[in-house]
C-alpha cells in the first residue's frame, strides 16, 4: 500500500472539497444580493404605481 500516495490523494480531496464549499458560499451570497436587488426594484415600482396609478395601465400595440 502506498501511504504517501494515499496521503496526497486525501489532501487533494480535502482541498477540492474546501474549494467547492467556498464556491457554493459565494454563489449563495450572490443569489441573496440579487434577490435583495429585485425586492428593491419591486418596491420602487410599487412606489411609482402608488404615486402615478395610471402609469403602465395601458399598453398600445401596433402590428
Amino acid at each position: 500500500m502506498d501511504i504517501a500516495g494515499l496521503s496526497m490523494n486525501l489532501a487533494m480531496t480535502d482541498v477540492q472539497s474546501q474549494v467547492g464549499v467556498a464556491m457554493l458560499s459565494k454563489s449563495i451570497d450572490m443569489g441573496e444580493e440579487l434577490g435583495a436587488g429585485m425586492v428593491q426594484m419591486i418596491d420602487a415600482a410599487a412606489m411609482e404605481r402608488s404615486v402615478n396609478p395610471a402609469v403602465g395601465g395601458n399598453v398600445d400595440i401596433r402590428l
